[in-house]
């Protein structure tokens, strides 16, 4: 199974549209380069669980940010938001490995989902776990993180119940080892999810228009102030800043993965003064636009 990066694009909600691994096994690894290009906010169905090979990261995950050096790593809950980026300057290489509850619980009436997957992903306090190389069971289970990771980029023979075996063996671990007591998320704390979810949407649909902080507020059904709060708390970050990388974001792929002139690309995104979107593109990415499609597809831009 080829090993590439996982930095998808999203749907209106901000899940992940990438497909990891196939219906008949429901997998995949990845080895991002976080110097390169950082893991944008998204969610998606699959669980998550990454090492990080070189550097130290910083994972966002419901309004919380953890540091996570080189050799440590974590289990990111299916359909918990989140977003990783370099914790400092210099390389940031992470081994993840996406993959379906249901390759390790089967179905829904199995013992393996009702004893261990169930009580795991229905747990709010558990929308991520942190693993340390110093804590016995946390080094144990990123042992089995790597062999699972290990197992899908070289594809020995069997490579498929190697994977399942050291994902399942992850599981276990996580069921057994509780988290120390703490309180579920509140329900503003909830509510605030479900509010940001649906803006992250608006975002998504309109993101080429003209957009200011009281219509957005407007499309969670919240004041412009109650819409900088929650931006704030839960993204780390105001509305228009998030826009604003957001169509960056969505430039940076049209660039990559189309012939289409820089001015278009510009317009499509948001951008209506050209000289602001190479200024920002430049900020934002370290580079001009036009050479950020030769670098990605190895040609002049038009």
């Amino acid at each position: 199974m080829a090993v590439s990066a996982c930095v998808g694009a999203t749907d209106e909600q901000q899940r992940e549209l990438l497909e990891h691994g196939t219906a008949l096994f429901p997998a995949a690894c990845y080895h991002d380069d976080l110097e390169r290009e950082e893991v944008p906010w998204h969610w998606h169905d699959e669980v998550e669980t990454t090492v990080v090979e070189a550097g130290a990261a910083i994972l966002s995950v419901g309004g919380v940010e953890h540091l996570v050096e080189q050799g440590d790593g974590f289990f990111i809950n299916a359909g918990a938001l989140h977003r990783i980026w370099p914790a400092r300057p210099g390389a940031c290489r992470l081994h993840a490995t996406i993959f379906h509850p249901r390759l390790v619980g089967g179905s829904m009436d199995s013992i393996f989902w009702q004893s261990y997957l169930q009580p795991l992903l229905s747990d709010p306090c558990r929308q991520c776990i942190c693993f340390s190389q110093t804590v016995p069971w946390e080094r144990e289970a990123l042992q089995a993180v790597e062999r699972a990771w290990r197992a899908c980029a070289e594809e020995p023979p069997g490579y498929e119940f190697r994977m399942r075996e050291a994902l399942s063996w992850e599981i276990f671990l996580l069921s057994q080892h509780q988290p120390p007591v703490q309180k579920a998320p509140s329900e503003k704390a909830l509510r605030d999810t479900e509010r940001i979810k649906a803006m992250l949407q608006f975002i998504q649909e309109h993101y080429g228009e003209e957009l200011t902080t009281a219509r957005i507020a407007r499309s969670a059904a919240v004041s412009a102030s109650e819409c900088l709060r929650c931006f704030r708390a839960m993204v780390g970050t105001t509305p228009i800043q998030y826009v604003k990388q957001l169509r960056i974001q969505k430039a940076a792929e049209l660039l990559a993965s189309t012939g289409q002139r820089i001015a278009d690309i510009a317009a499509a995104c948001g951008f209506q003064e050209m000289s602001y979107f190479a200024k920002t593109f430049r900020t934002v990415k370290g580079q001009a636009p036009s050479q950020y499609r030769t670098e990605k597809q190895g040609r002049p831009a038009p």
